[in-house]
């Protein structure tokens, strides 16, 4: 771990942020202040970077159920909590 002052770390602010990837760094002020300068890691995995499940479903039962899903007509889909329109007021056509 490397001790700067704080007119050193002013003059060199770039070079330090480059050490700093590296190692701690401190910087001492006149007054005998001590701050400390890391580097914080990156997230590599996005927040979206979930594990998997084991089931037993096969990606053909997958895609029949929503193919199902959506050739529901509207009394046939599940009850909902609330009284608000499917879409804007507007009756979804389903085929016969």
């Amino acid at each position: 771990m490397q001790v700067f002052t704080y007119s050193e770390a002013r003059q060199n602010l770039s070079k330090l942020l480059i050490l700093a990837q590296k190692e701690e760094i401190e910087i001492r002020r006149r007054d005998g202040a001590l701050f400390s300068l890391t580097s914080k890691k990156k997230k590599t995995a996005s927040p979206f970077d979930v594990p998997g499940i084991k089931t037993k479903a096969t990606t053909q039962d997958i895609l029949d159920a929503v193919r199902d899903s959506r050739m529901r007509k509207p009394d046939q889909l599940p009850s909902r909590s609330c009284n608000a329109p499917l879409i804007s007021g507007k009756e979804k056509q389903y085929p016969a």
